[in-house]
């Protein structure tokens, strides 16, 4: 499960560029995440963050 941590992201969008399946969106300043898109485990999103606003947790 993905975790937007919005008190720290700046809403760059380097992680919405670098999804291979289109699972983030940058709406207004306003970071989506599609749950059914993300394919588990990609953390290419986690891995390009420059802010580490991003978290895994495995359930």
């Amino acid at each position: 499960m993905i975790t937007i941590r919005r008190d720290v992201c700046g809403y760059c969008g380097a992680c919405v560029s670098v999804c291979p399946r289109g699972a983030l969106e940058l709406i207004d300043a306003y970071l989506s995440v599609d749950e059914t898109a993300c394919k588990p485990k990609c953390k290419i999103c986690h891995t390009v963050c420059p802010l580490g606003a991003i978290l895994w947790s495995e359930e």
